[in-house]
């Protein structure tokens, strides 16, 4: 599924004089072997809750939506079908109704230059919309399987070393205050980043070279990263907060039955 995802442009769309199959291929291939080395070791070096469904499976998801999705909407330009014409179609109407002031979508319209092809233009409003509300729909979805499934525990234990390898316990501090405080500085980095992103973008062209939004795969990755990350650090808030309150609520039991067992022993 890693290796689909990272040739997927690639693969339905032309191949332009800036594509590198090779390069392609080998990032593929070494992006599905970190997976399998991640998900096969008994300690993970940076995949997250990687016994916790389905906190990666939901980002996972998200990913690969945005890629097919924005892939398929290019294709339409190339080889227009019935298919891509209904992802066109949609696109387009997602974009222009996202599209309203100060939203992200509209920043990301705002970041190109003045002289820039209306075209493009287009084609980056209706990818930035689409991919917006498919990063939406993947929060969205995550926390009701939060609050349905009981996540992340359902029913087993919930090893905190192997879901998160990147934490330190024993760094100093109590560790509910950690997560709780982790929590709500990737909840807000992930709300921000949206309207922060297209900012850096504009900042970057304007004091180095700009981003070439006319080549078709810039263009998806671009905004596959602008509208992923942010959903992914946010959908990391919320599961640090979750797991600080499963902490919190472990410790008051564990009190509680203390307190009983030195009642009865009196």
């Amino acid at each position: 599924m890693v290796v689909m995802l990272i040739v997927m442009p690639s693969a339905l769309l032309a191949a332009g004089v800036d594509d590198n199959t090779q390069i392609i291929a080998l990032v593929a291939i070494f992006a599905a072997l970190f997976t399998i080395v991640e998900y096969s070791a008994s300690s993970p070096s940076l995949v997250e809750f990687r016994d916790a469904p389905p906190f990666n499976r939901v980002r996972f998801s998200a990913l690969f939506a945005t890629v097919f999705c924005l892939s398929v909407i290019f294709r339409g330009y190339e080889s227009p079908s019935a298919i891509t014409d209904a992802f066109q179609a949609s696109g387009t109407q997602i974009g222009a109704t996202i599209d309203f002031p100060y939203s992200p979508v509209r920043l990301m319209v705002l970041m190109m230059p003045p002289d820039a092809d209306p075209a493009v233009v287009q084609k980056l409003r209706d990818a930035a919309g689409l991919s917006y509300l498919i990063s939406l729909i993947s929060i969205v979805s995550f926390i009701i399987m939060l609050r349905l499934q009981h996540w992340p525990r359902r029913g087993g234990a919930f090893n905190v070393w192997i879901n998160l390898p990147t934490f330190d316990p024993t760094a100093g501090g109590d560790v509910v205050q950690r997560l709780q405080r982790d929590g709500r500085i990737n909840t807000v980095l992930g709300f921000l980043l949206p309207f922060l992103i297209p900012a850096v973008l504009k900042l970057i062209s304007l004091l180095g070279t700009p981003i070439r939004f006319d080549n078709t795969h810039t263009l998806i990755w671009t905004v596959t990263a602008w509208a992923f990350l942010p959903a992914s650090i946010l959908m990391r808030g919320v599961a640090l907060s979750r797991v600080a309150q499963m902490i919190h609520m472990q410790r008051k039991r564990a009190y509680e039955r203390a307190a009983d067992d030195d009642m009865q022993a009196a």
